[in-house]
């Protein structure tokens, strides 16, 4: 479910929109100049919030982007098993098996408190509190 839609020209830096069904955060919009026919272009760079993949695309300014919807919860890191890690939410005390990103995996040990989002469905780890 997508919070709301914006348009192209709107996607200010540190705004999160959806390209290509990937959640990513707009890093800059260049806009053109309205020419000829009357409608702005925009180069949008974003970087994507899972896997930090750099994505460039060029859009019309009039053309509609989702915005999604991200949820920030606290977890406890129940058990961690390879590269994935059992976490229970401290709100709702659900159990999750979440894939433990590469850059955290020495950092996150058992008992751990860490900061997970669901964004659109997908939950990952994004940092140890």
């Amino acid at each position: 479910m997508v919070l709301k839609l914006i348009d192209a020209s709107e996607a200010n830096p540190g705004s999160t929109i959806m390209i290509d069904g990937v959640p990513c955060v707009v890093r800059s919009n260049d806009m053109s100049k309205t020419g000829k026919h009357g409608h702005t272009k925009c180069r949008i760079e974003a970087i994507s919030v899972i896997d930090g993949k750099k994505k460039v695309l060029v859009a019309s300014g009039h053309e509609r982007f989702d915005v999604p919807n991200i949820k920030k919860s606290r977890a406890q890191v129940l058990s961690i098993n390879q590269s994935m890690a059992n976490i229970m939410d401290l709100e709702t005390f659900e159990t999750l098996d979440i894939l433990i990103p590469d850059e955290l995996k020495e950092e996150i040990k058992g008992q751990d408190q860490v900061e997970y989002w669901d964004i659109e469905g997908q939950k990952i780890i994004k940092k140890r509190i």
